[in-house]
């Protein structure tokens, strides 16, 4: 769009259709701030691989009332349509952002003014919860109105299918197809009461009882002695994981006080991200303080988790997704095992950007590894087309998420907190910690090392430079990485995979995303994948190495660590 086009579209914010405060923030912006006007209507938000997400504010290209109506409204005659209901049931919940409970209402209302039956959660419910009771309550979709970790200024809305899992295709391009269709006009705002109806305690029970049972298991013995730091980092998690760690027995239990009170402005962090080791500044000293085992950090609603534990040398290190993923599954696979429950119809689900080592670990066991696009969406695809054959264990990704069991269709930090512990408990009862079972599956399967890298490209040119990164790269493919001849490339959006040593090409059976993964002779991968809720752009790094035993790790890695950094100087990132 051009400038004239862009100041058309934005006029339009200043008819009867929009309240008086939000023609004043446009009017505003149209005398005062040209450059912004332009990011805030150079484009409409679109579902990325987690939903909806962006920057709070008036405007097609910001989360508001309006933005979030029109896709409520289009949802709404999306169900009136296609429900096998008589009457469509939804289902709603809010994390602990500003504005959220504000827009859930907001939500709540339009769906009801279509006369669809609406649960709306009482208070903020961590994301999980939330996919946890499209099921228990029977609902067509639910609602969440998160931005997971993302800074203060933003907020966002995911879409929940019948299953629990997040919309995917077909229904995705059908509801999306309806939205797009309405005009803001169209919009239903006038909420009818008697079809809200208020949750809260009965559901938190039961979702907590399913979380308890599904990561928790009769043999473990030690939760008592295990003493664990948690910090919701100003979050939703608060609601639920004290209660859920006190009944499954892990009492020595220790929370970050000056973070445990929900707060959308997130005042003792920069970004209340748990991948970040300074978002977890604070709980690491109060755990040095202490002596703790472990160290865990939500973040915001709930659906990601960081884990610092102990190693050799006594220090509190902050675990990768990659590496918790793989302490998890492992764990999981090995109980189901002990129980006798794995006889070939059993698998995990994984990503193409999570490490290779999950997929040696399930081999191990005999569990198939289902790989999909990013986004647990997909994992919650691969548990819906296989119900009733196939059963499935767990999943994860690189990005810190992991599912334990199907009774959660998103990753899910409840559960996940469980199982982490659960381990801990183990091992501690044992003489042993969760970071000696990590380096145990190094022993066992080979050391792999990842690397993350991302580049931050905002607003409209930022976005053009992003697109033009992943064009250059497409013409101008890489033939060898660090010295190693390429192998494969596989291109998502073209649903290609062309193998340079023996010059064939054969096409990729997923969805047509826009990723590119290399990968060489002898197993270094890299991918490239512009982010679906950021404005940014995200490399990701794969080397690996075996090794004889444990002390050879350290020197192992220290050479993976030396590739990864030749790798990224070549790659002029």
């Amino acid at each position: 769009m051009n400038q004239d086009e862009i100041l058309q579209k934005a006029k339009t914010w200043l008819t009867v259709t929009f309240d008086q405060s939000t023609q004043k923030e446009i009017k505003d912006l149209i005398d005062n701030k040209p450059s912004e006007l332009m990011d805030r209507f150079y484009k409409d938000l679109e579902f990325g691989t987690g939903g909806m997400r962006g920057t709070m504010g008036a405007g097609t290209n910001r989360i508001n009332k309006y933005t979030l109506g029109k896709n409520t409204q289009g949802l709404s005659n999306y169900l009136l349509e296609h429900s096998k209901k008589d009457q469509p049931k939804v289902v709603i919940a809010y994390d602990c952002r500003n504005n959220s409970e504000l827009f859930a209402k907001e939500v709540a209302n339009v769906f009801s003014a279509n006369g669809i039956y609406t649960y709306l959660f009482e208070s903020l419910r961590p994301t999980p919860e939330l996919s946890f009771a499209v099921r228990e309550l029977n609902c067509d979709v639910g609602i969440v109105l998160t931005a997971s970790h993302n800074p203060p200024e933003y907020n966002g809305y995911k879409v929940y299918y019948d299953d629990g899992g997040q919309i995917v295709p077909p229904q995705d391009k059908a509801i999306v197809d309806e939205i797009n269709s309405l005009k803001f006009s169209d919009i239903k705002f006038n909420g009818n009461e008697d079809l809200i109806e208020i949750i809260g305690e009965k559901v938190d029970e039961k979702f907590i009882e399913a979380s308890v049972k599904n990561s928790t298991f009769a043999s473990t013995k030690g939760r008592e002695n295990l003493k664990i730091v948690f910090t919701p980092l100003h979050g939703t998690s608060i609601t639920i994981i004290p209660q859920a760690l006190k009944q499954a027995g892990f009492s020595d239990v220790h929370i970050v006080e000056e973070q445990r009170e929900p707060n959308g402005n997130f005042p003792t962090v920069k970004s209340p991200n748990p991948e970040e080791p300074e978002a977890l500044k604070m709980a690491t000293e109060l755990a040095n303080k202490i002596g703790a085992d472990i160290l865990i950090g939500t973040d915001p609603d709930c659906d990601r988790l960081g884990i610092a534990v102990r190693n050799n040398e006594n220090e509190l290190v902050l675990l990768n997704g990659n590496q918790t993923f793989c302490i998890l599954v492992s764990f999981l696979m090995k109980k189901w095992h002990e129980e006798g429950k794995i006889n070939g119809k059993q698998f995990i689900g994984s990503t193409i950007v999570t490490t290779d080592l999950v997929k040696k670990i399930a081999d191990h066991y005999g569990v198939e590894t289902k790989t999909g696009l990013t986004g647990f969406k997909w994992i919650a695809k691969m548990i819906r087309d296989v119900e009733g054959v196939e059963d499935f264990i767990g999943g994860g990704e690189e990005s810190f998420g992991f599912m334990v069991g199907d009774f959660v269709r998103d990753k899910d930090a409840v559960s996940s907190t469980l199982l982490a512990c659960e381990i801990a408990a183990e091992a501690k009862s044992k003489g042993s910690t969760l970071y000696d079972e990590l380096m145990n599956l190094y022993v066992d399967h080979g050391l792999y090392k990842e690397h993350l890298i991302s580049v931050v490209k905002k607003g409209m040119e930022g976005a053009k430079e992003i697109n033009q990164m992943m064009v250059n790269m497409r013409q101008n493919p890489l033939l060898e990485i660090d010295g190693e001849k390429v192998k494969t490339l596989n291109d998502y959006q073209k649903s290609t995979s062309k193998n340079f040593i023996k010059g064939t090409q054969s096409n990729i059976d997923l969805p047509k995303s826009d990723v590119l993964i290399y990968e060489t002779e002898n197993g270094t991968r890299i991918a490239a994948r512009p982010s679906g809720t950021e404005p940014k752009i995200k490399f990701y790094f794969s080397v690996n190495t075996e090794v004889k035993n444990r002390e050879e790790i350290a020197s192992a890695e220290k050479r993976l660590d030396e590739k990864i950094k030749r790798i990224i100087k070549e790659l002029s990132l």
